[in-house]
């Protein structure tokens, strides 16, 4: 089993930047792609941005594409999000997520982290 443990959310303006980690235990998470997915209030859970085991791929929403960076350190078995020019609508609770073989852009992830809140004031 793969338990996954986010932090860094929290309280930002609007314009500022957080920096959300996924630290993996149980499992070496290396083999696994990992995504990061996030769930405002009243909306389905959607992908933010996923990484492949080798970091040689990777997957971006359009709403955060040239503001996010995924990334992952192998050797920490930990999965970082750096989140720039943050909006109000990137308010969210963000999840880490991981899964064996390749990244997909679904929920079709087999371990889930029990989420950050992020929450962006205008």
């Amino acid at each position: 089993q793969v338990q996954l443990v986010e932090s860094g959310g929290g309280l930002v303006q609007a314009g500022g930047s957080l920096r959300l980690s996924c630290a993996a235990s149980g499992r070496t998470v290396s083999s696994y792609a990992m995504g990061w997915f996030r769930q405002a209030p009243g909306k389905d859970r959607e992908i933010v941005a996923a990484i492949g085991w080798s970091a040689g791929s990777t997957y971006y929403a359009d709403s955060v594409k040239g503001r996010f960076t995924i990334s992952r350190d192998n050797a920490k078995n930990t999965v970082y999000l750096q989140m720039n020019s943050l909006k109000p609508e990137d308010t969210a609770v963000y999840y880490c997520a991981a899964r064996r073989f390749g990244v997909v852009v679904t929920t079709d992830y087999a371990y889930w982290g029990q989420g950050t809140q992020v929450t962006v004031s205008s």
